[in-house]
């Protein structure tokens, strides 16, 4: 199995998400499942690679070709493979990937997620979605997925099409317990 793991690039966040994010990528290699990520060496992405290398576990690096000049790309890859955009790289992470859990991050981090989701409630994968929820990270957002759920901008169905997770305890045992879930939001 083959875990995509989302999140920040930044190494300006508190030290309790990188530490989570490389005690997640060691768990992760020890449960032997490979780990796909956007190659970054810096923030959540190279802390759960670091985490990932300490155990010898398999990572997967999927990078556009302009981050080599921009030198942020984490150098320890079991396999780098480089795109020409930043779209070609999530097609190619979400392709290579069983499961996404997504670590607290930003903008990247946000679109990451709400495509697989969108790509979920269309029905082109039923992968699992975990929302790493480090230190109540995404309360706000999963508070405004319900206000959308309120608002009838979509319907409750939609929020089942990923779970949250307060700690790797919980992470691992969705994962080991997920079960597909698939709507037709056209026919509710």
């Amino acid at each position: 199995m083959n875990i995509c793991v989302f999140g920040s690039s930044s190494e300006n966040i508190n030290k309790e998400f990188l530490d989570a994010a490389e005690h997640l990528g060691s768990s992760i290699a020890k449960r032997n499942c490979g780990v796909v990520f956007g190659a970054g060496k810096y923030g959540v992405m190279g802390a759960t690679a670091r985490g990932v290398a300490k155990e010898k576990g398999k990572l997967i690096g999927v990078s556009p070709k302009f981050f080599v000049e921009m030198n942020v790309l984490y150098d320890q890859c079991t396999e780098l493979i480089f795109t020409e955009t930043m779209r070609e790289r999530k097609g190619i992470m979400e392709d290579k990937s069983d499961a996404f859990i997504i670590c607290p991050g930003g903008m990247g981090t946000f679109e990451e997620f709400f495509e697989v989701l969108t790509l979920k409630q269309l029905k082109r994968h039923t992968k699992p979605i975990i929302i790493y929820n480090v230190r109540n990270y995404y309360d706000s957002m999963i508070a405004m997925m319900k206000n959308a759920v309120d608002e009838k901008f979509m319907t409750e169905n939609c929020n089942k099409l990923y779970s949250v997770a307060k700690n790797e305890e919980e992470i691992f045992e969705q994962l080991d317990n997920y079960k597909p879930f698939s709507y037709d939001k056209y026919k509710e």
